[in-house]
């Protein structure tokens, strides 16, 4: 008894349809990739005998850097920072036993901001605090974490103002938003405080509302226990003062200051 054995057509789409119809996928994926350098990638694939997952690295690896760095800057303009300042510039060696360097590469990998914790900075003027918030928080953008940098003086004059124009509740809304909020400059703010006399109550109302929620991170001058005569209200700055410390990573901050140093005489020159 014979067997009959049916050979099943197969057909296949001719290649340069099949470019076609990836090209067009492209588009309405709304990715750019080049046709002239999908022809290059095809060639070279098809040369090399490169796997799919590489070919597909080649083709889409660039364009998802190119996207990340587009987000990422958009992120560090979008947080405002007053200067452009990162950890790779820092001068290490100008205060060595200011910072621990290990621990603020820690800081760096942004861990602290997922768990949702407070970061404060506490010591002398010029020593670098705002070159290394400011450069944590460039960090944190680079992450994908969405960062919001104000001076305690601009903070209070933008709430301020929300009470003149009755938007207070929107500006609170927004500074609770961020995974992180920095505050730098807290205790440089004399003339905005003097100004407003609701100051303490805003800037608690910014901290209540992210407690536990967001990571808040804050520099200042002021030794915590003169938290209560610089905010001009005891209790207040004591509510203040735990909710942002409550499980909070502290740094103090000793040693020489930057800009002393830059306006000092050389040693040839009478001072």
């Amino acid at each position: 008894m014979k067997t009959r054995q049916t050979t099943a057509k197969t057909t296949t789409t001719p290649a340069n349809q099949l470019r076609e119809r990836c090209q067009s996928h492209f588009e309405t994926l709304r990715i750019p990739v080049d046709p002239t350098a999908l022809d290059e990638l095809l060639a070279r694939a098809e040369k090399e005998s490169l796997s799919h997952l590489r070919f597909l690295d080649l083709l889409l690896g660039s364009q998802a850097d190119a996207r990340r760095e587009r987000a990422v800057a958009r992120r560090i303009r979008d947080a405002r920072f007053a200067e452009n300042k990162t950890l790779e510039a820092f001068n290490w060696d100008f205060n060595p036993k200011a910072f621990d360097r290990v621990q603020i590469e820690e800081l760096a990998t942004g861990d602290f901001i997922r768990r949702r914790t407070n970061l404060v900075l506490v010591g002398w003027s010029g020593v670098g605090k705002s070159h290394i918030i400011q450069a944590l928080g460039q960090k944190a953008c680079v992450h994908g974490y969405r960062v919001l940098y104000r001076t305690s003086a601009q903070l209070l004059t933008d709430l301020t103002a929300s009470l003149a124009d009755k938007t207070l509740p929107a500006k609170l809304r927004r500074y609770a938003n961020p995974d992180l909020l920095v505050i730098d400059e807290f205790g440089f703010d004399r003339i905005e405080r003097t100004e407003c006399s609701q100051a303490a109550h805003l800037l608690y109302k910014i901290i209540a509302a992210r407690n536990q929620k967001r990571s808040t991170a804050l520099v200042t001058n002021v030794d915590f226990d003169k938290w209560g005569e610089y905010l001009s209200d005891g209790p207040l700055a004591m509510a203040f003062l735990d909710r942002l410390v409550e499980g909070a990573i502290i740094l103090k901050v000793k040693g020489k200051s930057y800009r002393a140093q830059q306006i000092q005489p050389p040693e040839d020159e009478p001072s």
